[in-house]
C-alpha cells in the first residue's frame, strides 16, 4: 500500500480530523479561560487581597541600567531581571480553571456512559439443552 493511500485511509477515519478539531477547540477554549481569569477572576482576587495588582508583581533581581553615554565610552543598556510571579499566580489559576471544566467533562461522560449501561441489560439466552434440564428438575420437584 503506498504512503498516500495510508495516509488518506487515516485521514478519512476521523481520527486525524477529530484531533485536530480538539486541537482548535482547545486553544480557542485557552483564550476564554484566559480573558475570564485575567478580566473576572483576578480582580475579584485582587479586591480579596487587599486591592494587589498580580501583573504588576514581580521579585526584582538586577534593576534597569539606562545607555549612559559620555567623552570616554558608552556604557550600553541592561535590561532589567526580575521572577514575575505575579503573572505565575494568574497562570495558575488559569489551570486550575481549565482542569476543573475537563473534570467535569469527563465526569459528565462517565455518568452518561454508566446510564447507557444500565438502560441495555443483555440477557444470556438459554440454550435448549439448559431449558430440556430445567424442565426435567421442575418435573422431578413436583
Amino acid at each position: 500500500m503506498s504512503f498516500l493511500k495510508e495516509f488518506k485511509e487515516f485521514a478519512v477515519r476521523g481520527n486525524l480530523t477529530e484531533t485536530a478539531i480538539a486541537f482548535v477547540m482547545g486553544a480557542a477554549f485557552g483564550k476564554v479561560v484566559s480573558a475570564f481569569v485575567e478580566g473576572m477572576v483576578m480582580p475579584l482576587v485582587s479586591v480579596c487581597a487587599g486591592g494587589v495588582n498580580f501583573a504588576d508583581k514581580k521579585w526584582v533581581l538586577k534593576e534597569a541600567v539606562p545607555e549612559i553615554k559620555n567623552a570616554a565610552a558608552t556604557i550600553p543598556a541592561a535590561a532589567e531581571v526580575s521572577i514575575k510571579y505575579g503573572v505565575f499566580i494568574t497562570d495558575v489559576i488559569d489551570f486550575l480553571v481549565v482542569a476543573l471544566v475537563v473534570f467535569l467533562v469527563i465526569k459528565a461522560m462517565n455518568q452518561l456512559k454508566r446510564k447507557e449501561e444500565v438502560a441495555i441489560p443483555v440477557l444470556p439466552e438459554i440454550s435448549s439443552t439448559d431449558l430440556l434440564l430445567t424442565e426435567i428438575r421442575d418435573a422431578l420437584k413436583k
